[in-house]
């Protein structure tokens, strides 16, 4: 793929190698437990269901800007991207084998419904064991940044994952929850939330909210170039991983739980933010929108 092609790709259409082509220097990328070792899931055909040769994720290295990355990329076009035991065994890996070669970051590009029911208990183990090798790789001084943006979003636990990341990008077309909607909509009905309802999905677990509250570090537009500029900025400003660090966003979480948890929309949050006109938020593009969100953060240093 040629250059400004690589750079106008979407990042919301695209599939996980696409992404990893385009964002990654010409040529660099590396795959390890490839397709052509066949290391795929052994619960799917109990269930009569079809497995892929890589099981939904693509591991490796290559260049960012000429700085050694590790990478791993979900694909949310098999099984939504779903977390099994090959799949997360890939991805935690990867982050141990991050551990003892040091590169300069990790980046994760999620895009996943979060525990394949076929594999619950596999699954939910992957889902730990990543979050705990996420830590051990931010404790040893490797940033994991993670990249949110694709169609499946970035759920249940996927979710979790990402908040054990050092820094977090996401599009407006990302989403970022540990219960989906038809999750929430299955246990608490339609009154409480309704799945069908776009708009109310995209303005409660959208990249423009979790960005606004702070649930994300950067916003980007859907091309690979703008996650490319993101995901360099972001390496640039990954916190240090200690008590500090952890105290101050226990505190920020705290806060933010006692300022909205009374709550019942994102408009409501965004007005007690000082977003001059909520209901814009959703329209807004991608200028427009920054701009909001540094007068946000500028009108919470001024209250502090």
């Amino acid at each position: 793929m040629a250059g400004p092609d690589r750079d106008r790709l979407s990042w919301y259409e695209a599939s996980a190698r696409q992404r990893l082509d385009a964002l990654l220097d010409a040529d660099s990328f590396r795959e390890a437990i490839g397709p052509a070792e066949r290391r795929m899931s052994p619960h799917l055909p109990l269930f009569d269901l079809p497995r892929a040769f890589d099981d939904g994720i693509v591991v490796g290295s290559g260049a960012l800007d000429g700085r050694t990355v590790f990478v791993a990329a979900q694909e949310g076009r098999f099984m939504g991207g779903a977390f099994g035991e090959v799949h997360g065994g890939k991805l935690v890996g990867m982050l141990r084998a991050a551990v003892a070669a040091k590169p300069e970051a990790v980046l994760l590009l999620f895009d996943t419904g979060g525990v394949r029911l076929q594999e619950a208990n596999a699954g939910e183990t992957a889902i730990a064991e990543t979050m705990r090798a996420i830590t051990e790789a931010r404790a040893a001084g490797v940033p994991v940044i993670g990249l949110i943006g694709g169609r499946a979003g970035c759920y249940g636990g996927g979710g979790l994952i990402a908040g054990t990341c050092s820094r977090l990008a996401v599009s407006e077309g990302g989403r970022i929850s540990v219960s989906g909607p038809e999750v929430i909509e299955t246990n608490k009905g339609a009154e409480e939330f309704d799945s069908r309802d776009r708009a109310l999905v995209w303005r409660t677990m959208g990249g423009k909210h979790r960005r606004l509250i702070g649930g994300a570090d950067a916003f980007c537009d859907d091309t690979v170039a703008a996650f490319r500029a993101a995901a360099l900025d972001l390496i640039g400003r990954a916190p240090a991983f200690d008590l500090a660090t952890l105290e101050a966003e226990q505190a920020r979480l705290r806060a933010r739980i006692e300022r909205f948890g009374d709550c019942r929309d994102a408009t409501e949050i965004w007005a007690r933010l000082g977003v001059n006109d909520p209901d814009a938020v959703p329209a807004m593009d991608t200028r427009a929108f920054e701009e909001t969100v540094a007068r946000v953060q500028e009108a919470r240093h001024d209250a502090r």
